[in-house]
């Protein structure tokens, strides 16, 4: 059995960053485990632009985004194995893979990061009616289709679901002249960034159809249409709105979710709201020794944060390998007004001045202040101009005031 320090499971931008930045701290065995033929997760297929701003403050794609750790990965002489699927871990951090060189490997790792990232949601999530033709796919599968293996899947689309992927495929596949004949999002909100909005839709002319959805496929072999009605309050249809749509190509940006099957086969705790592991601020999950960054925690919407998440886990992988469990008292995070979930779920008051948190809110508001309560008391309070569900609010809370009991954020 091959023995490491550290394993980090996924290669995308949380993994690299990950491994880069462990290496910096002066890790040496490191092992990096990536079931694709190349490195870079998602990013690789992302040849727009709108990544690294907050990192790198410049618009890069990607591509590019996804480059510039490759190469520092390389240059740090890290232990890469790509296509290498990861089977099975255990509490005890053995990890089970396999790969077409080596066969069925063990790894038995002191500390161990998950970063597999997250995926989307399908059809029978989603529920919607009908045959099973071709021509029905996530908006993740059309950009790999188009942007990676060159191939135009329909002429044309309806797309159901405004997620940044969706709203991204809506122009890239006009571009590309495919006609799209609209976005229908069941929600009363927009699902995705407003730039994306802005730049993917307003500026092609491609109509948003809010509180509307697909709720039936048409065709046997290929797809010959869709049938969209409005929904109500309840987000049931309304009989008597339906539309038929004849097209070639549904494509489905109906949300994201994070690779739990590896934590859930651990034992890790997940969130009931995220899908993703419980992690405190140095994003160790419930399970010493194995942490987790990035989107398999919860689905970010910008890179530069996946990335930091990934730093901080390395961080605290370090730590754990220089001191190991230590007994700290650790207090919960909880989700308070208009917040749908806080992320990381606990912290412990001593041990840094500051902690990073990252929260969505429930519904769309202007002006909002972001309170940070211990107890009864305010320890913290940041204004932001937009809050939306979409778009995740970063805050960086200093500690030195929080006292004992939970911390609940609030947004208002």
């Amino acid at each position: 059995m091959r023995k490491a320090e550290l394993v980090v499971i996924g290669g995308g931008p949380a993994g690299m960053a990950a491994a880069v930045k462990a290496r910096e701290l002066g890790i040496r065995d490191i092992i990096l485990l990536e079931r694709d033929s190349h490195l870079g997760g998602i990013l690789q297929q992302c040849i727009h632009d709108g990544f690294g701003l907050h990192r790198f403050g410049k618009q890069l794609s990607g591509c590019s985004y996804a480059q510039i750790f490759i190469d520092e990965v390389r240059k740090g002489g890290i232990q890469v194995e790509c296509n290498t699927m990861v089977l099975d871990i255990t509490e005890e951090k053995v990890i089970r893979a396999a790969n077409d060189e080596k066969g069925l490997m063990e790894i038995q790792a002191e500390v161990v990061i998950l970063a597999m990232g997250c995926r989307e949601r399908t059809r029978p999530q989603v529920r919607i009616l009908g045959t099973r033709p071709a021509g029905v796919l996530t908006a993740g599968a059309v950009q790999r289709y188009i942007n990676m293996e060159g191939w135009k899947p329909g002429t044309r689309a309806v797309i159901l679901g405004s997620g940044d992927i969706g709203l991204i495929m809506a122009r890239r596949m006009t571009l590309e002249g495919i006609s799209v004949e609209g976005v229908y999002e069941v929600m009363e909100n927009l699902g995705g960034l407003r730039r994306n909005k802005a730049q993917c839709l307003d500026d092609y002319q491609i109509p948003l159809h809010l509180s509307t959805t697909v709720v039936r496929v048409h065709g046997k072999r290929r797809l010959e249409g869709v049938t969209v009605a409005k929904v109500g309050a309840d987000r049931k249809p309304i009989s008597g709105t339906e539309r038929y749509i004849p097209c070639d190509l549904l494509v489905l940006s109906v949300g994201l979710i994070p690779e739990n099957e590896l934590s859930r086969k651990a034992g890790i705790i997940l969130d009931a709201v995220t899908k993703g592991p419980v992690v405190d601020d140095r994003m160790m999950t419930s399970i010493p020794g194995i942490f987790a960054a990035g989107n398999v925690g919860a689905v970010f919407d910008l890179v530069d944060y996946v990335s930091q998440t990934g730093e901080q886990a390395a961080m605290g992988a370090y730590q754990y390998l220089k001191e190991g469990q230590k007994e700290e008292a650790e207090q919960e995070v909880t989700a308070g007004k208009n917040v749908s979930f806080v992320f990381p779920q606990k912290f412990s008051p001593g041990r840094e001045e500051k902690a990073d948190f990252y929260l969505r809110v429930k519904k769309t508001m202007k002006n909002a202040t972001v309170r940070v309560w211990c107890g009864e008391k305010m320890i913290y309070q940041k204004k932001t101009a937009f809050a939306t569900p979409p778009e995740m609010v970063a805050l960086q809370v200093p500690l030195a005031e929080a006292q004992e009991g939970p911390i609940t954020i609030d947004v208002e």
